[in-house]
């Protein structure tokens, strides 16, 4: 691990993402959020597209995390689920690349194990970071020989869909802690100061925090829902 990377020990990544059809989807506006985020404290950035990841990198000197979120008719993964979206991120250059690495199939039946091989051989030195939902997908990604194991997707398909990140004390990533080498980057649901400070306590290399920070519409919900219940 690099010097650059090493830095994100113990420390915040915040994720400047905003899909298109959000308020804030642009890369000017991705990259402005994430120099507010590097003044407020964050370590290192996670950025969705090349186009964000660029303008990120004019505005801010932190590691950064790139993926490309992308739905294909026939598979159910969509953070950088295949090579194409790999090449778009090689142009960007972010310092780690993560893609989704539950049991679903890629796009054309493609299985991680041999999507994971193509991605090697076309970059072999970039760090990987392994998106995963369940314990068994971070044990897989883990023996592949990702560089990073994430929680990100924890809640968010089939097989995790009864689960969340903070359930039962973090029971999920403290499993995951005991049983893979490579270091977890806790991430998905973060949505509080003490569940980020209770993640790193638990052993997590770093901790990723995106809605609860840079989606404003999304905080604004809760806010407006709460007063919503008044009288009720």
């Amino acid at each position: 691990m690099n010097e650059r990377i090493g830095s994100l020990k113990g420390k915040l990544i915040v994720s400047c993402q905003a899909l298109p059809g959000e308020p804030l989807h642009s890369p000017y506006i991705m990259g402005r959020m994430a120099l507010a985020a590097k003044v407020g404290g964050a370590a290192g950035i996670r950025a969705n597209t090349a186009p964000d990841i660029t303008e990120i990198k004019t505005m801010v000197d932190l590691p950064v995390i790139g993926i490309v979120k992308r739905n294909y008719p026939d598979s159910e993964v969509h953070i950088t689920p295949t090579m194409d979206e790999i090449g778009e991120l090689l142009q960007a250059r972010p310092d780690i690349i993560a893609l989704e690495a539950t049991g679903d199939l890629r796009p054309k039946g493609v299985s991680l194990e041999d999507f994971y091989r193509q991605v090697r051989d076309v970059c072999p030195s970039v760090p990987l970071m392994a998106d995963c939902s369940t314990v068994e997908e971070a044990v897989r990604a883990d023996e592949l020989g990702f560089d990073f194991i994430g929680t990100t997707m924890v809640g968010y398909t089939v097989q995790s869909r009864d689960d969340c990140i903070d359930k039962d004390d973090f029971r999920i990533l403290r499993s995951i802690l005991e049983r893979v080498e490579h270091p977890v980057i806790a991430e998905g649901n973060i949505n509080t100061p003490e569940k980020a400070r209770r993640v790193i306590d638990l052993g997590a290399f770093c901790v990723v925090v995106g809605s609860a920070i840079t989606r404003p519409q999304l905080i604004t919900k809760t806010y407006a829902g709460a007063l919503e219940l008044i009288g009720k």
